[in-house]
């Protein structure tokens, strides 16, 4: 019993110092530029409630989001958390004062083929003045997914309007 659990201890400290594929901290590697893809329209499911349904203290309906494609996307980062994968991406948008900047799932979070895709969106602000530099017009965004929606997802994919950064496991 001592041989096989000092057998057992010595493999766990060889796997968590290499850089395999077992490696639960080498799950998603360092992100690289990918192809920008096309959004596809969604179907709206008549068996799941909308939110325009509910008590007397329900809110009235959500204002929808008019965000807009952020210019490019500089970076993005998946980290593993409790929960699942917590993604950041970092972008750089032409006018500075972008706010409500938000990373929004395609395919209402489903991933297709292996590859779950997010749009990296902010907010323009109207007469907001362009140029400066780069750093200036950084914007920043996360989402957490879950361990769930992370279910046979090979391939996570941050676009925005010119370019898109990907990240594999």
């Amino acid at each position: 019993m001592r041989i096989a659990l000092t057998a057992l201890l010595t493999a766990t400290l060889a796997l968590s110092a290499c850089q395999s594929r077992l490696n639960p901290v080498n799950w998603f590697g360092s992100d690289e530029a990918a192809v920008r893809e096309v959004a596809e329209t969604g179907e709206v499911n008549p068996l799941i409630p909308s939110e325009e349904t509910g008590g007397l203290f329900a809110k009235g309906p959500a204002a929808p989001y008019g965000g807009t494609p952020i210019y490019n996307v500089k970076s993005m980062e998946v980290l593993r958390v409790p929960e699942g994968a917590l993604i950041t991406a970092t972008g750089v948008a032409t006018v500075h004062g972008v706010f409500d900047v938000r990373l929004l799932a395609r395919n209402n979070g489903r991933p297709v083929s292996g590859v779950l895709t997010y749009d990296l969106l902010g907010l323009h602000p109207s007469g907001a003045p362009g140029g400066g530099s780069e750093q200036s017009r950084e914007v920043t965004a996360a989402v957490v997914a879950t361990n769930q929606e992370l279910a046979g997802v090979r391939t996570i994919v941050v676009q925005s309007a010119t370019n898109a950064r990907q990240s594999r496991r």
